[in-house]
């Protein structure tokens, strides 16, 4: 089972924009049915912010995110993307990204996480 690297966190200002990077070792994305963008705010739960479907690349959305971030994938670099835009301190968290195949019921594979931290 392939596991998730992602890159790209760090320190941001609210307003600026972030990009993280998820790779997948040993396995391409187009082994997934969806790939996805997972956070996990200091003290609370992990919670889903976006995914990427392979077939034509439907992308869906958090509504808390929606309009601010755009998942996207190269699949020559075998890489998927989370472009992140008017940041707000409650975007802070550690992001993770994970695969779903085509009969699996929920996302694995996640890796060990990146920090955001977004100050006002």
């Amino acid at each position: 089972q392939a596991q998730m690297v992602e890159t790209g966190g760090g320190l941001a200002q609210a307003g600026d924009s972030l990009r993280l990077s998820c790779s997948a070792s040993g396995r391409t994305f187009s082994d997934y049915a969806l790939v996805g963008w997972f956070r996990q705010p200091p003290g609370k739960e992990r919670e889903f912010v976006a995914a990427i479907s392979r077939p034509g690349g439907s992308t869906y959305y958090s509504d808390s995110v929606r309009g601010r971030f755009t998942i996207s994938k190269d699949n020559a670099k075998n890489t998927v993307y989370l472009q992140m835009t008017s940041l707000m301190p409650e975007d802070t968290a550690v992001y993770y990204c994970a695969g779903r195949g085509d009969h699996d019921v929920h996302y694995n594979g996640y890796g060990q996480g990146t920090q955001v931290t977004v100050s006002s």
